[in-house]
């Protein structure tokens, strides 16, 4: 029987017992994959409740088909759930429809950007909205697969704290995969995190995990890298793909490059957030020595052989190196002052939302939005 996330959450006397039907036969090589490494994660208390986060910008012709596939997945799952659609930026009648789906199922809620601020912002202000124990993204172009929705509440039960799909077998042109493949394999090169596919949207996530990790520019790509140094146990889990029926792809090329500086941020944040003079005192320290050492070589040039130092181009690299390591020192200073106030995990969604429905009447008000 259906159950509105709201109600249970408002009347439910007892917790739910997790009831996840896992009729259908997985094969081995389709288990979660933990891709942290180490000992067997121990089993987490069971979760009671489902947020489903989907961005999108022009679906229309996708959505009322993904509605109905997951309510019939959901409804199988038998938890309390809900649907959170953020239109981010449509131009389209993608609101329009939204809207509609709210109007005849009240499980479906939504948030409307005031233009596209792009799927970090809207999985940003998804996972603020959210009330589930369980927080699950995908796209809405209908190329996942509602029916892997069990699985991955299984490989979360088992003791994971987020589940990433891995597209094996993936319904996209060469223009989309080819530059996957590209950034997959840097990042795994570079975080040390063993993806296969961090462009995958379809996820699961325990909310503690949505409610510590920082979301924004392009950081949706590297949500288990951040979820990872955070401690959180991550499993990479093989998935169904399917072919777009409608519409085009909002990604190609361009975002190689993209991914790439986000990469150095998510390097910055993941090994150095908690200790930037780290990263900048290092080669700070290393100019300086190098720096004074070649200062006293001048120095004894300079009384011990009577030499001319002062038109002498290593005067001007001693003074250089230790001016430029003095300002890597004062980097790191700042860095350690301002690490840990900006960007701070939201409790709600931010200003950038133009109206929303289903959300709570109080948390509206409280942002100036209409519903």
């Amino acid at each position: 029987m259906e159950t509105s996330l709201s109600a249970a959450q408002e009347t439910a006397a007892e917790p739910a017992v997790s009831t996840i039907d896992t009729r259908t036969i997985v094969r081995e090589d389709e288990r979660a994959r933990d891709v942290a490494g180490g000992s067997p994660p121990d089993p987490l208390p069971p979760f009671q409740s489902l947020s489903i986060v989907i961005p999108v910008i022009n679906e229309e012709g996708n959505l009322t088909e993904l509605h109905q596939r997951l309510t019939s997945s959901l409804t199988r799952i038998d938890l309390p759930y809900e649907v959170i659609f953020i239109d981010d930026g449509s131009s389209d009648g993608t609101w329009s429809l939204i809207r509609k789906l709210h109007q005849s199922d009240e499980h479906v809620n939504g948030l409307r950007h005031r233009r596209n601020f792009g799927k970090a912002q809207a999985l940003s202000n998804g996972f603020a909205a959210a009330r589930g124990d369980v927080v699950i993204t995908m796209d809405g172009d209908l190329q996942d697969d509602p029916d892997e929705l069990p699985r991955f509440l299984d490989e979360l039960n088992r003791g994971y704290d987020l589940v990433s799909g891995w597209k094996q077998n993936r319904q996209d042109p060469l223009g989309k995969t080819a530059p996957s493949r590209i950034f997959n394999w840097t990042v795994r090169r570079v975080s040390g995190v063993q993806l296969h596919d961090f462009n995958c949207g379809f996820k699961a996530y325990r909310r503690e995990v949505t409610r510590s990790i920082r979301l924004y520019g392009e950081l949706h790509r590297f949500t288990p890298v951040l979820a990872n140094a955070e401690g959180f146990r991550v499993a990479e889990l093989p998935v169904k793909h399917h072919a777009r029926k409608w519409g085009r792809s909002k990604y190609g090329w361009s975002r190689l490059i993209k991914g790439f500086l986000d990469l150095m941020t998510v390097t910055f944040l993941t090994n150095y957030r908690q200790r930037p003079m780290h990263l900048f005192g290092v080669p700070g320290l290393v100019a300086i020595l190098v720096g004074v050492c070649l200062g006293l070589f001048l120095t004894f040039e300079k009384f011990a052989n009577d030499q001319r130092i002062g038109t002498r181009p290593l005067l001007m690299l001693a003074v250089l190196l230790i001016v430029i390591g003095t300002q890597f020192f004062g980097l790191g200073l700042l860095g350690e002052f301002l690490a840990h106030d900006s960007n701070a995990p939201r409790r709600e969604p931010t200003s950038v939302v133009r109206e929303a429905i289903g959300i709570d009447g109080a948390e509206n008000a409280d942002l100036g939005l209409t519903s």
